[in-house]
Parts: structure tokens; sequence; C-alpha cells
């Protein structure tokens, strides 16, 4: 792995995963069989060393993960314009590692985890969606072999 340039931005590993647990979403990048490369954003949650998303049963998305089982998500935190210095303040984490589909009860517990991120004030119903649908969706769970953040303040 390429050191990083700007070494004095690099965030310690305790910010980076903070930022990686809050944000929204991500984009996930994924490369195809012949090299053609894809990026899509999406919802996410950690739990414990695996970063876990949802989605449907087949599409692009599932073709790119079962050809090449390596992908990189990228996560960016505040960020703010800083017209009169020609740069910007931002915060941002990416993560490389392997792809690997989930099933039966770590399957259920990354889904758990998107209701707990995404819908905690509707968590019972958030669980029952889950009980009744989690037959209908993938998850898949990405290693975090690599993190790495970096910020300008």
């Amino acid at each position: 792995m390429r050191r990083m340039r700007r070494s004095d931005r690099q965030m310690q590993e305790t910010d980076a995963l903070c930022l990686l647990h809050t944000a929204e979403y991500g984009v996930l990048s994924m490369a195809g069989s012949k090299g053609d490369p894809y990026g899509v954003p999406l919802n996410f949650c950690v739990i414990g060393n695996g970063i876990y998303f949802h989605c449907a049963p087949e599409g692009h998305k599932i073709d790119h993960l079962t050809l090449v089982p390596k992908v990189s998500l990228c996560v960016v935190g505040r960020t703010e314009v800083l017209p009169s210095k020609f740069s910007t303040r931002y915060e941002s984490v990416i993560v490389f590692g392997g792809i690997t589909e989930v099933f039966e009860g770590e399957k259920r517990l990354a889904l758990e985890g998107l209701v707990r991120k995404y819908a905690a004030d509707y968590l019972e119903d958030g669980l029952i969606y889950v009980a009744t649908s989690h037959a209908k969706t993938r998850v898949f769970r990405i290693s975090m072999d690599t993190v790495t953040g970096k910020a300008r303040d």
C-alpha cells in the first residue's frame, strides 16, 4: 500500500474509525472482470471489524462483487470550501478490503445493525421488518484490511 503523501493530514486511527461509524453513506468502488470500474453510494453499518451493507438479490453491483471480491469504501464527513485559501476543510476515510456474502445469524445481525443506525426511533418496527423480509435481500461484509483517514482543519 502506498504511503499517504500528506502524512501531516493523516487522522488518528480512532478518529478514522469514529467517522466510519457515524458517516451516513459511503461510495463502494469495485472492478469488473475486464477492469471496468464501478462506484455506487450505499448505506452501511460497522459491526466489529466488518462493514455491512444490503442490496437486491441481483444487479450490476452483484456482478462486480462476485467477479472481483476486493473493494474500497470511501466516506466523507464534514466539508467546507475555503475560497480565500483555494482549499477545502474536510475529513474522509478510505477502507480497502475483501468482500464476502453473509448468511443466517450474521446476516440478521447486520440488518439489525442497519436498522439501529438509520431508524433507531423505529427500532421495534424495524426488527419486525428484518424478521419478515430478510430473505428478500443479500448482505455483504467488507473486511477492514486497511483503514486510512485524512483531514484538513
